[in-house]
């Protein structure tokens, strides 16, 4: 059960932006595993991929085509993540690709291909010819809700989120949708999110956007330490807006990049929220470190703990798990007297030690609580980092124990 999260409900249309989502056959169960986005043409687009050395054809491939062409279209299937497949695996995807291509009339360089599911098994490549016949017949701006379901494998919620903001006397609308529920790890994770805007954006400053962004949200989540093959998030920008051109001395370039941010945290947010077995939603703060590095790796090291994940489950203030974590992250010449931990808002180590005034009750009334904070505060410098995470739960042993049954 996703802790804190619901359903979206009305996700806006981007100009210049169709969706369609069908029941390809690539699942077993039946449901939506096949989704395109059309692009308008003049549109600008950034990406932002795994970096997991045994990267999936389709990665491979959209970053070939990135680079040669605007793309027209994305094309998404779920349920097969095409990783592990060797030079057949390539080939599938180019001829996917191909396929797409004659139905939209564009190259096959314009389109930028997704997979997401099981590693080491080949597309069913009729299957994937049949859906992509299905999926072009009727595209429309407003179904961002049905491609959120059509992209998801293990995740119990679909997940997406938009923001409208004025941009030189022009509303300009953001839109964004993601999948993601396990195998979630900073360097992107088993997720993909896909985010359009009618902004009109110059291409380089997209991708510094987009790049900034990333590092705050989807590169700040970890549900079980591990990086997938398959990771991708896309940008989008139609420019249908009618706004000038924004760059990084725009006026208003500040007003788009707090709005990118905050689309880009919350779809994040939601992939630890719908985490695999999750029953807890966990933000992590690291604080007066030496660097925002040194903040983020003691802040993954408790993240990462799965003696510190099974007590979040429990409810379990087992504190000395965290201090435990600390003290292991590697941090060199580290002063344990300067270290203050708190749960919520509970002190439970001052200056390296229990403090003195924590009682358990304390420390339980906190971790019965759905939604957790840790704070460590290390008295290094100035810099600090924010992550978020989850619990592990028994039911995260049983989803990944039978993913493939």
């Amino acid at each position: 059960m996703a802790v804190g999260l619901s359903e979206p409900v009305d996700i806006l249309p981007v100009a210049g932006i169709k969706l369609a989502s069908v029941a390809a056959g690539i699942k077993k169960n039946g449901k939506d595993d096949m989704v395109v986005f059309i692009i308008d043409e003049h549109a600008s687009c950034a990406a932002s991929f795994t970096q997991n050395a045994f990267c999936a054809a389709p990665v491979t491939l959209a970053k070939k085509n990135l680079k040669q062409a605007p793309p027209r279209a994305l094309l998404i299937n779920s349920g097969n993540a095409n990783a592990g497949t060797g030079d057949t695996g390539m080939q599938n995807a180019v001829q996917s690709c191909q396929w797409l291509a004659q139905e939209l009339n564009c190259s096959a360089e314009q389109v930028l291909p997704f997979s997401t599911g099981v590693i080491g098994e080949q597309l069913p490549m009729d299957v994937m010819q049949s859906g992509i016949k299905q999926v072009v017949q009727n595209p429309l701006e407003d179904n961002w809700l049905l491609a959120a379901k059509g992209i998801m494998t293990t995740d119990t919620v679909a997940k997406a989120v938009s923001r409208t903001l004025i941009i030189d006397g022009s509303k300009v609308t953001l839109s964004g949708i993601a999948k993601g529920s396990g195998m979630i790890c900073p360097n992107m994770a088993t997720m993909l999110s896909f985010i359009a805007t009618d902004a009109n954006i110059e291409e380089n400053y997209l991708q510094q956007c987009l790049s900034d962004a990333v590092a705050i949200s989807f590169n700040a989540i970890t549900v079980d330490g591990d990086t997938s093959t398959n990771d991708a998030c896309v940008l989008i920008a139609t420019a249908k807006a009618g706004n000038k051109p924004l760059n990084n001395s725009s006026a208003n370039a500040g007003t788009f990049v707090t709005a990118l941010n905050e689309i880009c945290q919350q779809l994040a947010q939601t992939i630890v929220r719908d985490a695999e077995g999750a029953t807890k939603y966990v933000t992590v703060s690291v604080q007066l470190a030496k660097s925002i590095v040194e903040a983020k790796n003691v802040a993954y090291t408790i993240a990462h703990s799965p003696l510190v994940k099974t007590a979040l489950f429990a409810s379990d203030p087992n504190w000395g798990r965290i201090l435990a974590a600390v003290g292991r992250a590697g941090i060199e010449q580290l002063d344990i007297s300067c270290i203050n931990i708190f749960l919520g808002d509970v002190c439970i180590v001052r200056n390296g030690g229990v403090d003195a005034d924590y009682q358990e009750e304390k420390g339980q009334a906190v971790m019965n609580e759905e939604e957790i904070s840790i704070t460590v505060e290390l008295h290094r410098g100035d810099d600090a980092a924010t992550i978020w995470t989850s619990d592990l739960s028994h039911e995260y042993v049983r989803i990944n124990s039978e993913y493939r049954s």
